[in-house]
């Protein structure tokens, strides 16, 4: 066999992972009811539609989604858009939910742990390599790059990173390199991030994304699931461990398996962990040339999505026009005499008529009243926005009612709503 075929049997040799169970804290109210990975983004998909596209697209059809918090709204989309894979040509997107199968008072308690206690699913799939990933980023990545950038090197693991201003690393997993892009160092949120080899002022940060060689991972989980002082973690345990015994770990930089628009010399990759950055990434989607190509047929994002009508804007009124400027509107909207600007609303959003829409992010099912004027927004799944609400020009009384960021994004849920009557 030739080399380079071997190279393209790497993704059949290949088991994907998705860690999809963290809460996501930080998006406050919007993960209340639903695992971060399963938030709506980019008016028709689900944060975790990237990771398994990404899977997809990349070969690997061999897919685990591990989950654990509020874990039914993921459930539930995985089953209605990733079900369709081919049982027969061993391909498959497969949640497994916490089980508890270790001990049965013993939920996950790292990245790792939950990947040791489905050992023996993942097993039973033999594989020659395993890739780990996080199912709450937004990128496009070809994962079969990077695991030939793993068997290529040689090394016993690789972890994916991606450059970032040395100062703003101080929130990841920070990697420190020699000349030959192995890793030397491992530290986790450092208040002084090292710099690169190449560039002092920018540092590598972990993407959370892992190649193992098989046989190796499970003996590194094992040993690690006997230690009483790990916190069986990938990036505080696993990955540091391996560095301190002198394992080959390799660091693979998102700019060699990234997916470009034309023209783009960046790599994208957004943690949308926060209101402020969930808002940025979705209104970004707004603009004229965004960073996120979602339209790339070579590369699509796959997803599910309701048979629903195409939207629809009605009144041509000069007082009551429904119109949408620079914005994305997906099917099942009604724009009735509101006007739209520089938003992002997700499917069966209705405008009313009066109404007044700016920078603002809808999610899905939700009524914008009359007279309502939304500025610098994130409006969660079935608000009923009231008559006459005025969100983004009063910060006091927007802090009052609402979640306001220090940045001045407002996030308005159901909840909040039922407060004001």
């Amino acid at each position: 066999m030739s080399e380079e075929a071997r190279y393209w049997l790497l993704p059949k040799q290949t088991v994907a992972i998705v860690l999809a169970g963290g809460r996501g804290s930080r998006l406050m109210k919007l993960t209340d009811r639903r695992a971060k990975p399963a938030v709506p983004f980019g008016g028709k998909f689900r944060i975790v539609d990237f990771t398994l596209s990404n899977c997809v697209n990349s070969g690997i059809r061999r897919i685990y989604v591990l989950t654990q918090y509020k874990a039914h709204s993921l459930l539930r989309h995985l089953q209605a858009g990733w079900g369709y894979m081919r049982a027969e040509m061993r391909e498959f997107v497969e949640a497994i939910p916490a089980q508890q199968r270790i001990d049965e008072t013993m939920w996950y308690r790292g990245t790792a742990d939950a990947i040791w206690q489905n050992l023996d699913i993942l097993q039973d799939q033999a594989p020659e390599y395993v890739v780990v990933l996080a199912g709450d980023h937004v990128y496009k990545m070809d994962y079969a790059a990077m695991v030939r950038d793993h068997v290529e090197s040689g090394a016993d693991a690789t972890v994916g990173c991606i450059e970032v201003p040395r100062m703003d690393a101080t929130a990841f997993g920070v990697i420190a390199i020699d000349e030959r892009n192995r890793v030397t160092g491992f530290l986790e949120k450092p208040a002084d991030p090292p710099g690169t080899p190449d560039d002092p002022d920018l540092a590598l940060a972990s993407m959370g994304i892992y190649v193992f060689n098989a046989q190796l991972l499970y003996e590194l989980l094992s040993e690690d699931a006997n230690n009483p002082n790990s916190a069986h973690d990938f990036g505080k345990d696993i990955i540091p461990s391996m560095v301190r015994s002198n394992r080959e770990v390799l660091a693979h930089s998102l700019r060699k398996s990234a997916i470009y628009n034309e023209g783009q010399t960046e790599p994208y990759w957004r943690d949308v962990g926060t209101v402020d950055a969930y808002w940025a990434a979705n209104i970004d989607l707004t603009t004229v040339t965004p960073e996120l190509d979602l339209y790339d047929q070579q590369w699509p994002i796959y997803t599910h999505q309701l048979q629903l009508p195409s939207a629809k804007f009605v009144f041509d009124d000069e007082e009551r026009r429904g119109q949408a400027l620079d914005s994305l509107v997906s099917g099942g909207c009604i724009i009735s005499g509101g006007q739209v600007r520089q938003s992002l609303l997700f499917s069966q959003v209705r405008v009313n008529s009066y109404s007044e829409l700016q920078n603002a992010v809808v999610l899905p099912e939700c009524d914008i009243g009359r007279h309502a004027r939304l500025t610098n927004v994130v409006v969660d799944k079935r608000c009923r926005i009231p008559e006459g609400l005025v969100v983004g020009e009063d910060p006091e009384l927007d802090a009052e009612r609402f979640y306001r960021t220090e940045n001045g994004i407002v996030l308005i849920t159901p909840d909040m709503l039922a407060r004001l009557d």
